[in-house]
């Protein structure tokens, strides 16, 4: 290995542990006001080292989003992705997502959430990001919803894109009511809410026994 090799490998390293304190950082103090020198001081870095990693404060804030969706898919996109397309695959995705922003993944509940917060009203690249990034997850509920109606295991009238709406605004709401009480009954209420919207749309009850008995009081 030479030496440009070497500084290649631990730049790479110093960037994904400069951004592990960024997308922390911004779920508690907001994506807007992440800056490189409030970065440098929680992540124990020195001012030119961010600086030179990212060059400006919307370069950094961009790479932020790009590593919150990476945690993102990581969490929730791929452990779900065991259970077969269809309605199996559904109810892993909301729990994965459930236990995402109960067990705070990020410290200040769900990323994105607290970024559309943020940035709902400046337009720029990192509105743009931020809006991309939670379309994306929307799309993946809304396809996977497909799947379970062409399957069958849906009702074959099912409103996929009406369904999917449902479901993120019962998460986004659980996520924000809980980061404001500190309790966990917003994800017991929101299990039920979305069982019961499955089992209207004819998912099999025996199905969804597993999400619905899940105890998030005591996770």
């Amino acid at each position: 290995m030479d030496q440009t090799d070497g500084r290649r490998l631990r730049g790479d390293a110093s960037r994904r542990v400069v951004l592990a304190s960024a997308v922390d950082l911004a779920t508690i103090e907001g994506l807007d006001g992440l800056s490189i020198g409030r970065l440098a001081v929680a992540a124990n870095v020195s001012k030119s080292g961010v600086a030179t990693l990212f060059g400006t404060k919307e370069r950094l804030q961009l790479a932020t989003v790009e590593a919150a969706a990476q945690r993102f898919r990581e969490v929730v996109l791929e452990p779900a992705r065991v259970e077969p397309r269809g309605i199996r695959r559904i109810v892993a995705l909301l729990d994965a997502w459930i236990a995402y922003s109960r067990d705070r993944v990020f410290p200040g509940g769900c990323f994105f959430a607290a970024a559309q917060a943020d940035f709902d009203a400046k337009p720029g690249p990192v509105r743009d990001a931020v809006a991309a990034a939670y379309r994306s997850w929307n799309d993946y509920v809304r396809i996977a919803l497909g799947y379970a109606i062409d399957q069958g295991e849906l009702d074959a009238g099912t409103d996929a894109e009406l369904l999917s709406f449902e479901f993120m605004a019962l998460l986004d709401g659980a996520n924000t009511r809980s980061v404001m009480s500190g309790s966990s009954e917003p994800y017991v209420l929101a299990r039920r809410a979305l069982a019961a919207r499955l089992l209207g749309a004819g998912a099999a009850r025996e199905v969804l026994l597993p999400f619905t008995e899940v105890d998030d009081l005591a996770a």
